[in-house]
């Protein structure tokens, strides 16, 4: 490696851009797994389409994941790149508008045919000065000749061969940026070196190929180096949010005592979730892949009952589906967890792209009066921070719990620590034992935070009806007395308020009174977080109130509203938390800042934004 030209970065952004069948998610994997194993901050964006496959070679077909790693802590995956990788001239004219000035593009030399820039839509040969390319640094090898000239003493077909291009791909930026292969070699070798040992083999040569070619050929005049992040101590591990999601309920089994049960329908954007359960059957874990959305929650109903921690998973339309089963649950007063990954709606809408539009959904979207807890993850990480908390909730409080996670905190990834289980608390769900003979059991009796007893199916003593009609407040028998139903709504929803007792004190990130504060919540913390602090460092008077707890909302909200000058709600819809803040705090007035795009904020738009609010008189 030449060691006379290495310039040192904080930070640097990179994407990966090809056709659906180029394997541009897993070359950004195992760059961005790479980078984690090295101690940089990363996060990362997957963005594919949602068609199984797409036309070959079109810009409805590209796939794309962004890295963004650095010396410090990563909040959020980048708006613009410093290399772009493009397999095929869609890739690029797809990209184009991500490009940072002067930044690095590497596109395949081959993939250059009349024929592929037609698909892509260009109408000249020159798909360089059509975009207006000639200010980047552009890199054009023969990335499949090459491949196929690494490959060509394998016995392999000329399909096996040029799939291997991407790896191609990930050997030059492994050059470029001084990463080391061992760990994507590794990686290959588990997944392929068992079934298909010349595959694996394969796919390494390409990338020793690759990052030859970068050494050798001097097409890049500098090569980088991104220093390790102070990172607290411990073991690390890169995670996604939807694994996360599925540890996080593992882990609030592990600490209730109880087995886990999910009865789940796949579904894009959180069908990960079910998968990564399954796994783990030697953990007590069961899963059932169930025939639909309403029999997928019916299932989970029917654990709970039976003694389970019971969870389903789902994204919008599968929630919408759900909410007359939830409601069933609202009324038995059982423990159960829906996970809602959140995506572009309505109706089919944008199934691999995020949005947070179901926080209605989630509030009001059952029939009656039929309130649930709702609670919304911020990062890939902190998934299992609140999937724990959202068991611990539904155990110890005898409710239903929604949890809202979306389709980019789900399928981006971060450096992870692995928790202790000693650092997180016993889960103590209310299960009633049998009583002394002859006292009456009432199914219905509350502590004073309103939430009854669990009582196991075939324990003597503890018979009680359960179902979707009204009970007696006390008994559990059927009642259809006007005043015992006003009472047992009161109730349900006193219940979950007492909810708000368990939770920590709303907290503001930066001083407690200013002339702006920012509202987020779930997966826009990032980004929003990273706006917030840079326009703090330019001396505004700017802070960030970030939601993770909303319904009910923590203690303490008010007085943080009532430090700022104006107030601004960031959201991917068109204006939910808002509308429901404007409800809790009729004394405030709320602006909003939206967007509806498929995609996450950019830091960029949100400080124009920001500083437009702070200028205004």
């Amino acid at each position: 490696m030449n060691q006379e030209h290495v310039q040192e970065l904080q930070n640097v952004v990179i994407r990966f851009s090809g056709d659906s069948g180029d394997g541009m998610q897993l070359t950004g994997t195992l760059f961005s797994d790479t980078s984690a194993l090295m101690g940089n901050g990363i996060s990362t964006f997957p963005d594919y389409p949602a068609e199984i496959r797409a036309p070959q070679g079109t810009v409805a077909g590209v796939s794309g994941f962004q890295v963004h790693f650095g010396a410090r802590r990563v909040t959020n995956p980048g708006d613009y790149c410093d290399v772009l990788v493009a397999m095929n001239p869609a890739a690029l004219k797809a990209n184009r508008r991500w490009l940072k000035a002067g930044a690095t593009v590497i596109i395949d030399g081959d993939s250059l045919t009349e024929t592929n820039l037609r698909k892509a839509g260009f109408t000249t040969d020159d798909p360089i000065a059509e975009l207006g390319l000639d200010g980047h640094n552009l890199v054009v090898p023969g990335i499949t000749t090459m491949t196929r000239e690494a490959l060509k003493e394998l016995e392999l077909d000329n399909k096996s061969v040029v799939k291997c291009k991407n790896m191609f791909a990930l050997g030059i930026c492994f050059y470029l940026f001084h990463r080391p292969e061992d760990h994507a070699k590794k990686y290959l070798d588990s997944k392929f070196a068992r079934k298909n040992p010349l595959i694996a083999e394969a796919n390494k040569r390409a990338i020793d190929a690759g990052y030859n070619f970068a050494a050798n050929t001097h097409q890049f005049a500098n090569t980088y180096a991104v220093p390790a992040a102070p990172l607290e101590k411990g073991t690390y591990r890169s995670i996604n949010g939807n694994v996360a999601t599925a540890w996080g309920l593992m882990a609030a089994a592990e600490k209730a005592g109880l087995p886990l049960f999910c009865g789940s329908y796949p579904i894009t954007p959180a069908t990960v979730i079910l998968e990564e359960l399954a796994k783990h059957k030697e953990l007590g874990v069961k899963t059932v892949q169930a025939e639909d959305e309403i029999a997928g929650i019916c299932t989970a109903i029917g654990a709970a009952f039976a003694g389970n921690f019971a969870v389903t998973t789902t994204s919008g339309p599968g929630l919408s589906l759900k909410s007359e089963a939830l409601g069933l649950a609202v009324m038995a007063e059982l423990p159960l967890v829906v996970v809602d990954v959140q995506r572009g709606g309505p109706s089919t809408g944008l199934p691999t792209k995020t949005e947070q539009s179901d926080l209605m959904q989630a509030l009001y979207g059952r029939n009656g009066e039929c309130p649930v807890v709702v609670l919304a993850a911020s990062t890939p990480g902190d998934c299992f921070r609140f999937a724990f908390e959202a068991g611990k909730i539904a155990m110890e409080h005898m409710t239903p719990v929604i949890l809202l996670t979306d389709g980019f905190i789900a399928n981006g990834s971060q450096p992870w620590r692995i928790p202790q289980m000693s650092d997180y608390p016993a889960i103590c769900p209310p299960v009633v034992e049998p009583h002394p003979e002859g006292e009456a059991f009432m199914p219905y009796a509350r502590d004073a935070r309103h939430v009854r007893g669990w009582a196991f199916p075939g324990k003597a003593g503890l018979e009680h009806r359960i179902g979707g009609l009204e009970k007696h407040c006390l008994k559990g028998c059927i009642s259809y007395e006007p005043a015992n139903h006003q009472e047992m709504v009161r109730t349900r929803a006193a219940k979950v308020a007492a909810v708000a007792d368990d939770l920590p004190r709303q907290e503001v990130m930066g001083a407690a009174e200013g002339d702006l504060l920012v509202i987020g919540w779930g997966g826009t913390r990032g980004n929003v977080q990273s706006a917030v602090e840079q326009l703090q460092e330019e001396g505004k008077r700017i802070s960030l109130c970030h939601f993770n707890y909303i319904h009910p909302l923590p203690h303490g909200v008010r007085e943080i509203l009532g430090g700022f000058r104006r107030i601004v709600v960031c959201e991917l819809n068109e204006g939910q938390l808002a509308s429901y803040l404007r409800q809790q705090f009729q004394e405030f007035r709320f602006g909003q800042y939206n967007k509806c795009e498929g995609l996450p904020f950019t830091v960029v738009e949100l400080k124009e934004e920001f500083n437009r609010i702070l200028n205004e008189k």
